[in-house]
């Protein structure tokens, strides 16, 4: 794996990038960082990869590549421009709160808008649209959770704002930290890679966000996700009564475990 940042996943705070490198090399999958003139080249049966690190060999030899460089929408041959249908920069149709083009009467759902890249967020757009036009609803964009999960194994579930973007926007915060060894379940399933992590608003017990790397961490964040839908404090969080033995039931146990 060549990555051209000095880290993987880098929207996450740097704990989490650094257990997902852990997991990558406990799978035998090398991994080469701050690649600058990343470079390929046929020799013979293999491809070389030049990957210009500070450190190490300069190019590494494999039977296949696969380049991840982001994605655009196709929209360039929609005949948006014949509709009047403002687009920005990268393609993407601009909406607004509602999903509103600049066009009365016409609305752009899913991937086109970059207002998200999941099936999720695809299918929340239709709620709202529909919400708004069928029930007369005033549903925006804005209002749901950022929710995702990167599909590693163990996987991450992810809710809401990182400890790094909680401060950036000015929050005094509180975290919560378990490490899987603690998990019984993760433990009984003999994998015990990864961790949970909360961030609440110290002054006002609100939640920001949580990420679970581990072991049913995509299905265990879903507590987090409904809580905070719900206006749920961090401390009466900690009163849920969790099935066991589940990953789940140790996250109320992370919300009575803050520390500053």
């Amino acid at each position: 794996m060549v990555e051209q940042a000095s880290r993987l996943v880098s929207r996450e705070d740097e704990e989490v990038s650094d257990a997902i490198r852990e997991i990558l090399k406990a799978e035998a999958i090398e991994i080469r960082l701050d690649s600058e003139c990343i470079q390929f080249e046929p020799r013979g049966a293999e491809i070389a990869v030049g990957v210009n690190c500070a450190s190490g060999e300069p190019e590494v030899l494999g039977s296949h590549v696969l380049l991840a460089v982001g994605r655009r929408p196709n929209t360039d041959d929609l005949g948006l421009e014949a509709a009047g249908v403002k687009v920005d920069g990268h393609g993407y149709i601009v909406v607004d709160e509602a999903l509103k083009t600049n066009v009365p009467h016409i609305w752009a759902l899913g991937d086109c808008n970059g207002r998200g890249a999941f099936t999720h967020t695809s299918y929340n757009d239709f709620e709202i649209a529909a919400a708004n036009l069928l029930d007369g609803a005033t549903r925006k964009v804005s209002d749901r959770i950022p929710v995702y999960a990167l599909y590693i194994d163990p996987p991450l579930g992810r809710v809401g704002l990182t400890e790094a973007e909680a401060r950036a926007k000015g929050h005094s915060v509180r975290i919560g930290r378990r490490p899987m060894t603690r998990v019984g379940r993760a433990v009984e399933k003999g994998e015990t890679q990864g961790f949970m992590k909360v961030v609440v608003d110290r002054d006002t017990d609100a939640i920001l966000g949580a990420a679970i790397l581990g072991v049913g961490g995509d299905e265990a964040i879903h507590g987090v996700i409904e809580a905070m839908a719900a206006g749920v404090k961090a401390s009466a969080y900690t009163r849920v009564v969790a099935i066991h033995p589940t990953v789940s039931e140790l996250v109320p146990t992370t919300f009575g475990d803050l520390s500053p």
